[in-house]
């Protein structure tokens, strides 16, 4: 009788999130199993417990997904996993907390596809502004846009959290190459002067861009909202927009959360798939999301 196909899912929260244990069991994993508040240092044992228990060719149905809310902390935890593995017992690893790195692959390739069908262009020497962009999202989404040829520029309500979000997007996942910079919300109207992209990845609820903001940015070319929940991150952006003019813009496009969260959906379904399919040890983040978005999205 073949072994099930069981998905270990970790997190430092008191619980794990129901979307990601759906996404798992439409993926084809037969089992999810959750274990919540863990701590960087339960990580290796509980990789250990998990590979050691099934034998070499067991071990090719187990894999771990790293959930939370911390962009650094799930990279760390993610390292943690790959560092306990012994060959041959080597199981795949996808971190996405909160599903910030599939929504924030979706938030770009989304933009991507606005820029490029609709302004026959792409991320290439743009500026890009990610408001309240120093969560998990927004750092990610920086990360991919930065590396997309984008000059990009984080947004918080604090300038030092918005640099130290900034400093760690280059030095952890930009090799210093990026140049992403942060700023705080006081300097917005400066900052969107001569910015072709903006990113809304604020929490859900509250609005970061107005359509006054809009109208007196005049560079704008596409704006983002992952925002489901009234009211919309970006005044004018509803959730099903994908590439519709805006109101009082100039040449301005919106791009609602409906059209990112199906990129990010079909993302995380790949890369959930991916896992229990491969007969090697993948190790899946932000990136790998992307670029399976930038490769499908129409």
């Amino acid at each position: 009788m073949d072994k099930p196909y069981i998905l270990h899912m970790l997190t430092p929260e008191k619980n794990v999130s129901p979307f990601d244990v759906n996404m798992a069991y439409d993926a084809g994993w037969t089992a999810a199993m959750a274990y919540t508040q863990v701590t960087l240092d339960d990580v290796a044992v509980l990789v250990q417990d998990a590979i050691f228990s099934r034998g070499p060719k067991g071990v090719r149905r187990t894999g771990i997904f790293i959930g939370g809310r911390d962009m650094q902390l799930a990279m760390d935890m993610m390292e943690n996993a790959r560092d306990a593995m012994v060959p041959p017992f080597e199981v795949s690893v996808f971190a996405d907390p909160s599903g910030a790195f599939t929504t924030a692959a979706g938030l770009v390739a989304a933009v991507s596809r606005c820029l490029k069908k609709q302004h026959g262009t792409s991320l290439q020497d743009k500026r890009v502004v990610v408001l309240g962009g120093t969560g998990p999202v927004g750092a990610a989404a920086a990360v991919l846009a930065a590396k997309a040829g984008a000059e990009v520029v984080i947004m918080g309500r604090q300038k030092d959290k918005a640099d130290r979000v900034a400093a760690l997007c280059n030095h952890s996942y930009g090799a210093d190459l990026t140049g992403i910079k942060g700023d705080a919300n006081d300097h917005k109207m400066g900052q969107l002067a001569g910015a072709h992209v903006v990113l809304a990845t604020a929490k859900a609820g509250v609005q970061v861009l107005s359509s006054a903001e809009i109208a007196q940015a005049t560079e704008l070319l596409v704006v983002a909202d992952v925002n489901a929940v009234p009211p919309p991150g970006i005044e004018g952006v509803e959730v099903n927009d994908d590439g519709k003019a805006l109101t009082g813009s100039r040449q301005a496009l919106g791009v609602g959360a409906l059209a990112v969260g199906n990129i990010k959906y079909q993302a995380q379904h790949h890369l959930l798939k991916a896992m229990r399919e491969s007969d090697k040890p993948l190790n899946l983040h932000f990136e790998h999301a992307f670029d399976w978005a930038i490769d499908h999205v129409d």
